[in-house]
């Protein structure tokens, strides 16, 4: 191997594994040993859709467009500003997320179950009002079915704009279907297994929808204040500036996000397309050989 060879294979190794544990935290490695490597039924085989567009770099885009819309259901933005911990814990918040995605979609049944129960007691116990006098409770079906379809909607958006295998008809239906099993588990009642139900159920929740000022705060929180170091800010606002060129206009007017030309957002989604394949490239380890 040459100088250049070994050289580009250790950049590789240092940025797959800084993202690695900035997603997955101390605990990643031994996590993802545990998810990957122990004997055992799956949830999911390894030709299911969910794992296609889990696996892929995509994620990192959907999942901040899933945090920005979920936002705006009032009775959800509540209990993550009362209870998430998301300012003074970020990073936590998500490598805890990561994880229980992680573990649902490639673990055995059994540790799959075991996150599940552990979100569920979680959420027995996240309950309060809000401003304006509403109860919240974490565990209530249909505020947990918003979050459910916010994300899978998010994940899928992303993934057919920047995943490197787009799913087909049959595969996005699949998607949807795979999903439906987690959310089922967690508690959400009918989940959406199909684009048209998925579709129908978003348009159910539109009129519970508003801005709040914590919405619009937490939006501004992980659009312009993440903490992350200097060097990582630029690619993080691609990622930022992806995630809200995503959003339907009604979600970017109601956060008072910035609206974009037609010609802004044109420019934005090449560049959300170079920095995956650029993520996707560094956290694919590199061949045995090498």
């Amino acid at each position: 191997m040459d100088t250049s060879t070994r050289a580009g294979f250790g950049l590789r190794e240092r940025l797959g594994s800084a993202i690695f544990a900035q997603v997955a935290g101390p605990a990643g490695p031994e996590n993802r040993a545990r998810i990957h490597g122990e004997p055992g039924p799956r949830w999911f085989g390894p030709d299911r859709p969910i794992r296609t567009v889990h696996g892929d770099a995509s994620m990192f885009i959907g999942g901040l467009r899933a945090l920005l819309l979920q936002s705006l259901h009032p009775l959800a933005m509540a209990a993550v500003e009362a209870h998430s911990g998301y300012r003074g814990d970020p990073w936590g918040r998500l490598q805890r997320t990561s994880t229980f995605l992680a573990v649902t979609t490639y673990g055995t049944a059994d540790d799959a179950q075991q996150a599940v129960d552990r979100v569920r007691a979680v959420h027995h116990r996240v309950r309060g009002t809000t401003s304006r006098g509403e109860s919240y409770h974490a565990a209530d079906p249909h505020l947990l079915g918003w979050v459910h379809v916010a994300e899978v909607e998010s994940f899928l958006l992303a993934h057919q704009r920047y995943g490197v295998e787009p799913l087909d008809a049959a595969g996005y239906d699949g998607y949807i279907a795979d999903t439906a099993r987690v959310a089922e588990a967690l508690g959400v009642t009918e989940p959406p297994r199909n684009r048209k139900e998925l579709a129908a159920r978003l348009g159910a929740y539109r009129g519970e929808l508003r801005p709040t000022r914590e919405a619009r705060e937490a939006a501004r929180f992980i659009l312009l204040h993440p903490p992350l170091p200097w060097v990582a800010r630029a690619p993080y606002a691609v990622l930022a500036a992806n995630s809200v060129a995503a959003l339907p206009r009604w979600a970017r007017t109601s956060l008072g996000l910035p609206r974009l030309s037609g010609t802004a957002e044109a420019c934005v989604t090449p560049t959300g397309r170079a920095l995956t394949a650029a993520i996707r490239w560094a956290m694919v380890p590199p061949p045995p050989s090498a």
